[in-house]
């Protein structure tokens, strides 16, 4: 997988990018991520990026014409499939189904906003306006961050163990279930007897129900989409009564 990153502040990413499953993944050759400063593709002498906006207001709007160069040339001879995304408060909402989906992508490049906007021409280059939260952020650089991070450990062969993927929140539409580990009794506090027992298959399902009762808790949401088994649906249904 190809990410190209296009950004009025590439330094942001130097430390982030070389730490962790990013890292690794890069020392693999599973993902080749580059930072492009957005003005190294302006033509004056200030290497401009933005201006006021038309019609008056406050703040800045970031230029058409060097993202329009940086996109051409980014995309030009890309691998397929390719997408072109645009970080922005008014995007769609990114979730872990968006993640599977971009990291199907062979080449994705992510135009980080900034200041008021982006100039509107821009979405004709754009495939996908993406948010990462309902809440602004000062650049869209953060937001790349996330998306990355969030792609690339989904690539086979960036997390040690590919099937640990399978299992963690959102990734099978609840969240994921307590986990415990050594000592098994601390400052009073043990480590449930389920999980010391050795029976798998109560264990399994010990970890399944507290991880509805875990949803079910913080974010009731999911349960409306989730793959709910019978038993699972019984067992709501009792914790819903219990309350």
């Amino acid at each position: 997988m190809k990410i190209d990153i296009v950004t009025i502040f590439p330094t942001l990413f130097d430390e982030t990018l070389n730490f962790g499953i990013l890292k690794r993944a890069r020392q693999k050759n599973l993902v080749n991520i580059a930072v492009h400063n957005l003005r190294d593709f302006t033509h004056d002498k200030h290497k401009t990026v933005d201006d006021r906006p038309f019609g008056g207001g406050e703040g800045m709007v970031l230029k058409p014409e060097p993202i329009f160069r940086a996109v051409d040339f980014l995309t030009h001879n890309s691998p397929e499939p390719k997408l072109v995304v645009l970080l922005t408060p008014q995007g769609k909402r990114y979730d872990q189904n968006y993640a599977e989906r971009l990291s199907k992508y062979a080449h994705i490049v992510l135009i980080c906003g900034r200041y008021e906007g982006v100039d509107e021409r821009v979405l004709t280059l754009v495939d996908e306006e993406v948010s990462i939260g309902d809440y602004v952020l000062s650049g869209g650089e953060f937001a790349a961050l996330v998306i990355i991070d969030s792609v690339v450990r989904l690539i086979p062969g960036a997390v040690g163990r590919y099937e640990s993927t399978r299992n963690e929140s959102f990734s099978t539409g609840i969240l994921d279930c307590p986990v415990y580990t050594r000592p098994a009794i601390y400052r009073g506090l043990e480590v449930p007897a389920v999980l010391q027992s050795g029976n798998h298959a109560e264990i399994a399902r010990w970890r399944r129900q507290k991880a509805l009762e875990k949803t079910l808790r913080n974010r009731p949401d999911l349960l409306k989409t989730a793959s709910l088994s019978e038993e699972d649906r019984l067992f709501l249904l009792a914790l819903k009564t219990r309350e």
